[in-house]
């Protein structure tokens, strides 16, 4: 997906549909971290722990990433980036990443730009952008987004998403981010169909699993760097 393909939408990107929150195509408002309203119907969701998997690739696996929460809520781009960095042993700063995002008290442009950054730092160009353009994720995204997912974590590459509105967990947690916000996935279990987000606006519930079709609808209006 090129940059003409991904509409500007302030600290994140949007489909051709120029679906914001709060906010007409024609002058969309800044996409940014809110607070994070987390609420729980007490679900059953799966453990932390996934199955050791058999043959050549792993049912699961789970990235070593040093987390640090975002310092303010236009930062979730840099915090994210940083933290899908540091999962592949570049230890950059955040303040590092964001001048490098062009992050600015807007947030962050697009995923065309975490990519950017990543290919960059890592070198080559190994992450590519992958947008979701429309309201709700087809069945054929979803399925990229877990091999997307797999493949990545298995090269030891966290991935970059930029979400927006609200997502549920494995564990029936909601998480609300109606200005937008961006997360790492550090991890995946039973063969991509759930991954682990590691969430920096929140130092108290900065990791949970989620579905990869439900982490697919959450990206949906966006993209993801993978």
């Amino acid at each position: 997906m090129t940059a003409a393909g991904l509409a500007f939408v302030g600290g994140a990107i949007a489909g051709p549909l120029g679906a914001t929150a709060h906010a007409a195509p024609a002058n969309p408002a800044p996409a940014m971290t809110t607070v994070a309203h987390v609420t729980s119907d007490k679900g059953h969701g799966d453990t932390d722990k996934g199955d050791k998997g058999k043959g050549h690739t792993p049912s699961a696996k789970e990235l070593k990433a040093d987390y640090q929460a975002q310092p303010n809520f236009y930062w979730c781009g840099p915090a994210s980036t940083r933290i899908a960095l540091s999962a592949d042993g570049h230890n950059l700063s955040q303040d590092e990443v964001a001048k490098k995002l062009g992050t600015t008290v807007e947030g962050t442009p697009s995923a065309e730009d975490t990519t950017r950054v990543l290919n960059d730092v890592v070198g080559g160009n190994v992450y590519k952008t992958t947008a979701i353009p429309d309201a709700t994720a087809k069945p054929e995204q979803m399925d990229k987004l877990q091999a997307d997912v797999k493949r990545a974590i298995d090269d030891n590459r966290a991935v970059v998403a930029n979400i927006i509105g609200t997502g549920t967990d494995t564990d029936g947690v909601s998480h609300s981010y109606e200005g937008g916000h961006y997360l790492a996935v550090i991890g995946y279990r039973d063969d991509g169909r759930a991954v682990k987000i590691s969430d920096p606006a929140n130092p108290n519930d900065s990791s949970y699993w989620m579905s990869t079709i439900d982490m697919a609808n959450w990206i949906a209006t966006r993209g993801y760097s993978a």
